[in-house]
């Protein structure tokens, strides 16, 4: 059974950097997408960066430039880099990733259990 496992959470203070690392327990095959989310208390989980099998990004437009998200797809990990961090950053942010055959006839998606990320003072 795959699992993603994230690191790198925690408490930072307003402007301060984390860079947020996701690895599956076993190498994926196939067509990768992978991509971070967030979820806040009492909102809804929203879409932070993606990143698709040819390398292009997708950033949410309160990222602004701060965030950066990487992939080696050969190790089947994703990270998030994490700069200028303001106290609405605050939220679980959840590891995904989504692999498919050429075809699209088989598809598998995989989420991690979350990663706390608290700024504060």
């Amino acid at each position: 059974q795959v699992r993603l496992v994230e690191s790198g959470g925690g408490l930072v203070q307003p402007g301060g950097s984390l860079r947020l690392s996701c690895a599956a327990s076993e190498t994926l095959t196939g067509i990768m997408s992978m991509a971070w989310y967030r979820q806040a208390p009492g909102k809804q989980r929203e879409l932070v960066a993606s990143i698709g099998p040819n390398g292009r990004t997708n950033y949410k437009g309160f990222v602004k430039g701060r965030f950066t998200i990487s992939r080696d797809s050969a190790k089947s990990t994703v990270a998030l880099q994490m700069n200028t961090l303001n106290p609405g950053d605050t939220a679980e942010y959840y590891c995904y990733m989504h692999s498919r055959s050429r075809s699209w006839e088989a598809q598998d998606e995989y989420w991690g259990q979350g990663t706390q990320v608290t700024v504060s003072s």
